[in-house]
């Protein structure tokens, strides 16, 4: 298999590839940043995988991906991460990943994943995605059920006064809810609550 990895920090770009390389019947081109990897599709592909890394220069969020995959000629292009969250990882897939990658994988286990996207499959970590189902079960046992519905007001873009009139409470004791659960969530802010918990998969 011809694999282009694409990734701007070398050491971890040259261990995914030998960990790759491994096997005797895979090629890795390297490339460290969007346009070089978009530069060698140009010249050397379409290759059988593409393995972007979400955070390297020029990927702009996922539309780095969108770009590759074009240039690919829609040949299986997957995300690398060492820090991206569960909710990038399941945009990416929705958006055309042939799969997501965490950097921390053991090298069989990404040696498989390869072979798996190459193949046609979207792979994903099961380990890893059931991480936001972990994290909206620890929502439910560690807010209250009046913080959760002051939580759900908060995620819907509502002021302290509609939701304190929604739940039938006063504004004063909102305000309460929202600094115990901001609390809670180690949340900055009202709005920082509530992206936390859509990060979590919770809302």
């Amino acid at each position: 298999m011809r694999i282009l990895i694409a990734d701007d920090h070398d050491l971890v770009r040259d261990t995914i590839a030998a960990y790759i390389q491994s096997d005797p019947e895979n090629t890795v081109a390297p490339a460290s940043n969007l346009q070089e990897a978009l530069d060698h599709i140009d010249k050397d592909g379409p290759f059988d995988l593409v393995l972007l890394d979400f955070e390297m220069p020029g990927m702009n969020g996922l539309s780095g991906l969108a770009k590759a995959l074009e240039a690919n000629e829609r040949k299986p292009v997957g995300i690398i991460s060492g820090t991206a969250p569960v909710s990038v990882a399941e945009a990416a897939l929705e958006a055309g990943a042939a799969g997501f990658l965490p950097k921390t994988m053991a090298a069989k286990s990404l040696l498989n994943a390869v072979r798996f996207m190459a193949a046609g499959e979207t792979f994903a970590p099961v380990s890893f995605m059931a991480q936001r189902t972990e994290e909206a079960h620890e929502f439910d046992t560690l807010l209250s059920t009046r913080e959760k519905e002051v939580l759900k007001g908060l995620s819907d873009g509502k002021a302290n006064k509609e939701i304190a009139r929604d739940l039938d409470l006063r504004e004063v004791t909102v305000k309460l809810h929202v600094k115990t659960l901001s609390k809670k969530l180690n949340a900055r802010n009202r709005t920082h609550a509530a992206m936390i918990a859509k990060e979590a998969g919770y809302l």
